[in-house]
C-alpha cells in the first residue's frame, strides 16, 4: 500500500500534472483499490467540512494584505533605510538584501513575494556598486525563503490546519529561528567576503542623520507584525481576526504612502484570487488525501513500517530528513508539504518529538528545497526579475546559504528549546 500510494503520488508529480489534481487523482485511485467503501463517495463532504474551517479564511486575508504592501512601495523604502545602516559591513547592501527579506516576511507570509520584491528592488545595485554577482543573487534567494518561517507565514498556517497544530504555538515557534537564521544568513556573507574581499563591492556610507531619518520606513512592517501577531498573544483576535486586521494596517500603510490607487487595489484583489484559488484547491485535495489516507489505514501502516525498522527516534527523525532532502530537489515545495505532513507527523510525535518542533523543522525543510536546483522555486524568481545571464550563477550564489540552512537545522536538533522557549511560554 505504501508503494502504491509513493508511486502513483510521485509519478504524477514528475509529470507536471497540477499539484491540486495530483493529490484528488491520487486519492481517488487509492480509494479504489484499496478502501472497502470507495472514499469517493464522501469528497463533497469532506471538501465542505475542510473549506468550512474558519482558520483557512486566514489564508486569503494574508494573501491580499501582502498583495497590497506589495504594491505600496514599503519594500523599496525599507531597503533604501536598511542600506544606511548596514552598508558599511563586509558586504554592503547584501546585508540589506538579508535585512529587508526579514522585515518583509514579517508582512507578506510568501516566500515567492519576498524574493521577488527585493530582487526587483536590489538587483540594479549589482553593478553599480561592482558585487560579486552570483553571492549578491545568492543572499536573495536564500533570505527570501524567510517569507515562510517568521509568522505570519501561511505556510504554518496549512501546517496548523493538516496537522491540528496551535496556529499561535506555531508562530510563536517560528520567530528564533527566523531570526537567527537571518544572522546566519548574514554571517555567511562576512564569511565569504573575508575570504575573498573582491567579492563584498563598495560599502555603502551615510551619515549618521540620514540612518536616523531612514527609521520611519522601517517602522510600516512593524507596525503591521505587531497589529497581527501582537493581537494573538494579547487575547484580542483570532489568527483569522488578526489577517482581517493585517489587511486594515496594510490599507493604511498603502493610503499612508498614496499608493492606495483604484489600479493597486483592483491588481491586490486579481492577485489574492489566483493565489488563493491555487491554495485553496490544494488545500481541499488534501484534506481529501488525508481523509482517504486514514480510510485505507496507511497512516497507521506508515507508523507500523517505521517501528519495525527498529529506528531510535532520532534515526526515525533523519530517515525523515532525509526524505526531504532528496524529494525537494525534484517537487514543488508546497506540494510537498501537504502531501506528507498528515503522514509523518504521527509518526514522529509518536516517537516522542513535538508537532510544532516538528512544524518548524519541515518548513526549514522545505526553505532548503526553494534554493535547491533543479527545481528551487526562488532560484527562478530571482532569475526571472533579474532577466539576463544564465540560472547557474543563483544557484552557484545560493551555496554558501545552503550551508547557513543546514546549520539551523542541526542547531534546532540539538538544541529544541531554539524552537520552543517561545511556546512553551505560552503554553
Amino acid at each position: 500500500m505504501i508503494a502504491v500510494t509513493l508511486i502513483v503520488l510521485f509519478s504524477l508529480l514528475l509529470l507536471s500534472v497540477p499539484v491540486a489534481a495530483v493529490l484528488g487523482l491520487s486519492a481517488v485511485v487509492l480509494s479504489e483499490l484499496f478502501a472497502f467503501i470507495p472514499a469517493t463517495r464522501g469528497i463533497g463532504t469532506v471538501t465542505w467540512q475542510s473549506m468550512n474551517d474558519g482558520l483557512l479564511i486566514a489564508v486569503p486575508l494574508f494573501v491580499l494584505m501582502g498583495e497590497l504592501l506589495l504594491r505600496s512601495g514599503v519594500a523599496s523604502r525599507m531597503y533604501n533605510a536598511l542600506s544606511g545602516w548596514l552598508g558599511w559591513l563586509p558586504g554592503g547592501l547584501m546585508h540589506a538584501n538579508i535585512g529587508t527579506s526579514t522585515l518583509f516576511a514579517a508582512t507578506s507570509g510568501s516566500s515567492v513575494a519576498t524574493a521577488a520584491t527585493v530582487a526587483t528592488t536590489a538587483i540594479p545595485e549589482i553593478k553599480r556598486h561592482n558585487y560579486n554577482e552570483p553571492l549578491f543573487l545568492g543572499s536573495i534567494a536564500a533570505s527570501g525563503t524567510l517569507g515562510i518561517l517568521i509568522p505570519p507565514s501561511i505556510n504554518l498556517i496549512i501546517f496548523g490546519a493538516l496537522t491540528n497544530t496551535s496556529i499561535p504555538a506555531l508562530y510563536l515557534a517560528g520567530f528564533i529561528p527566523g531570526l537567527g537564521l537571518a544572522v546566519l544568513f548574514s554571517m555567511a556573507v562576512l564569511i565569504a567576503c573575508k575570504i575573498r574581499p573582491e567579492w563584498g563591492g563598495e560599502r555603502i556610507s551615510a551619515t549618521w542623520q540620514e540612518r536616523i531619518g531612514g527609521l520611519p520606513h522601517l517602522l510600516p512592517p512593524l507596525f503591521i507584525f505587531f497589529l497581527v501577531v501582537g493581537t494573538i498573544y494579547a487575547g484580542w483576535a483570532t489568527p483569522t481576526e488578526a489577517a482581517a486586521l493585517g489587511v486594515l494596517g496594510a490599507i493604511i500603510v498603502a493610503a499612508f504612502a498614496r499608493a492606495l490607487t483604484l489600479s493597486a487595489i483592483r491588481a491586490a484583489f486579481f492577485g489574492t484570487i489566483r493565489t488563493t484559488g491555487m491554495l485553496i484547491a490544494i488545500v481541499s485535495a488534501a484534506y481529501f488525501l488525508n481523509f482517504v489516507f486514514g480510510n485505507i489505514g496507511l497512516t497507521s501502516s506508515v507508523t507500523d513500517a517505521f517501528q519495525n525498522l527498529s529506528l531510535s527516534p532520532y534515526g526515525t527523525l533523519f530517515l525523515v530528513i532525509a526524505f526531504y532532502l532528496v524529494l525537494g530537489l525534484f517537487l514543488e515545495t508546497l506540494s510537498l508539504m501537504v502531501a506528507t505532513v498528515s503522514i509523518f507527523t504521527p509518526v514522529l510525535v509518536s516517537q516522542g518529538f513535538d508537532p510544532v518542533w516538528f512544524g518548524i523543522l519541515v518548513i526549514l525543510l522545505i526553505e532548503t528545497a526553494m534554493i535547491t536546483p533543479p527545481v528551487g522555486i526562488n532560484l527562478f524568481v530571482v532569475q526571472g526579475v533579474r532577466g539576463r545571464g544564465s540560472l547557474n550563477d543563483v544557484v552557484r550564489g545560493v551555496v554558501p546559504f545552503l550551508g547557513s540552512l543546514f546549520v539551523g537545522i542541526i542547531l534546532i536538533i540539538l538544541f529544541p528549546k531554539i524552537v520552543l522557549f517561545l511556546p512553551d511560554i505560552l503554553r
